[in-house]
């Protein structure tokens, strides 16, 4: 049985028995329970709908606001069973393989027995009977189970789904969850009071109440899933320029790829934010892109070494890849980190020589990951270096070429193992020798 097979195997069984447990210990018998709980699968299957793709092949979706809002109407076992139908019809109809549809109702159901099993322990009663007390009362009187059952909820949820796709491309669970959710729990902490809304408009004014309030969420979901699915595409844009360029040279395939993670790597390593990872991630994307001029094909495939006037003319696409940016008014910010990331730290570096923190942060992360691909990279004078080798390469280079705070930070942090976890299209063809064991091109 594979991994994957075996993980969902595991998902489903732990489900099977949150359910058992919520059904054996917590009672329902009043009828609102089911009347509500009815309305509320009407909206998760509507919210349902409205999917949007994330990086790995996760998905993502408004069902997370009345999921959890019918948790809260209905702590017990009636929101499990509500919510296990809707993802069940919702799996019926999608196109999805049978082992993936299993594994979506599965982590749902578990998901939301252990929210409501949280929720419950910690004292939280349901928002139906609250109807005649204000929003604020009925908070005071729930708010630390109901913030228990959303970090329940949300951690069970996004922690199952990527250990799933962790378990099938065989990669680390926390890169995984990182990759696909560490951007989104700004979203989720937005949309936390609105789950506490949408219970206590239905508890307050019924459905129509709740109504109001659904309906203008899932135009708004909308918005957001278009402008997400603009951000992919803008994203694979990006990605196919860079492999047209780098088709042009066999040690380039994947280079301005590896950079990017790497550089993603090391701007976490600096405990920067999800933003400025990006960021950093998408300059270092696109910081040879100014090779693509016809100027430097000759020298790139030269497999000997440079002579002082190649090097030369080398020494100028730093500037010519921050001209291209520039003409992408939604990159101007990434301009100066892709000129500058050739840019030593002792100010020994070019186009301009910039020294110390004159330097932009970015641009010296890129430079850091730039030279740790080179120094992983097979050469014609060398062999690729390992981990052991890179890092005392680092130490020596501190304070000279790289920044020395950013090298302290890299090779305290786990990110520094990281680097060396199965590098994506990693070459072995030639490539001009370099400066020295530490400088990238």
């Amino acid at each position: 049985m594979s991994r994957i097979r075996i993980y969902v195997l595991g998902v489903t069984v732990s489900a099977a028995a949150a359910a058992l447990c919520v059904y054996l210990f917590i009672p329902a018998r009043d009828p609102a329970f089911v009347t509500a709980a009815l309305w509320m699968t009407a909206f998760s299957i509507l919210a349902q709908v409205l999917v949007h793709q994330l990086p790995g092949g996760a998905a993502g979706s408004i069902g997370f606001i009345p999921f959890t809002a019918t948790a809260l109407l209905c702590p017990n076992w009636i929101a499990v069973a509500a919510i296990t139908f809707t993802n069940a019809v919702t799996e019926a109809v999608s196109s999805r393989e049978g082992i993936k549809k299993a594994f979506n109702i599965a982590q749902m159901s578990l998901s939301t027995s252990m929210a409501v099993l949280a929720y419950v322990a910690l004292g939280g009663q349901s928002l139906l009977f609250m109807g005649n007390s204000t929003a604020s009362s009925a908070l005071s009187k729930v708010g630390l189970p109901f913030l228990g059952l959303i970090i329940v909820w949300v951690a069970t949820n996004t922690v199952a789904v990527s250990g799933a796709i962790a378990a099938n491309d065989n990669k680390r669970l926390i890169s995984v969850w990182r990759q696909n959710n560490l951007g989104g729990l700004a979203y989720d902490a937005f949309a936390t009071p609105v789950v506490f809304a949408l219970a206590w408009f239905y508890a307050k004014f019924g459905v129509l109440g709740a109504a109001g309030l659904a309906l203008p969420l899932l135009g708004l979901r909308q918005l957001y899933k278009t402008n997400r699915q603009l951000e992919r595409v803008n994203q694979e844009l990006l990605e196919l320029m860079v492999k047209a360029i780098e088709a042009r040279d066999p040690y380039t395939s994947g280079h301005s790829r590896r950079v990017s993670n790497y550089a993603r790597l090391i701007a976490r390593a600096m405990g920067m934010s999800a933003r400025d990872v990006d960021r950093i991630g998408t300059a270092a994307l696109l910081h040879d892109v100014g090779k693509i001029h016809e100027v430097y094909a000759p020298i790139l495939r030269k497999p000997d070494k440079l002579t002082a006037e190649e090097w030369t003319i080398m020494r100028t696409h730093p500037a010519k890849s921050a001209e291209l940016v520039a003409t992408v008014s939604q990159l101007r910010e990434l301009v100066a980190p892709v000129r500058h990331h050739h840019e030593n730290w002792d100010g020994t570096g070019y186009p301009d020589g910039l020294a110390g923190e004159a330097i932009p942060i970015g641009s010296r992360v890129v430079l850091l990951a730039d030279t740790i691909d080179a120094m992983t990279t097979d050469r014609p004078y060398r062999k690729a270096l390992g981990e052991a080798q890179v890092r005392a390469e680092l130490v020596k280079y501190s304070g000279k070429q790289f920044d020395p705070q950013i090298c302290d930070r890299l090779l305290a942090s786990p990110m520094f193992g990281l680097l060396f976890v199965t590098p994506i299209d990693r070459p072995s063809a030639a490539q001009p020798e370099q400066l020295n064991v530490a400088q990238p091109a």
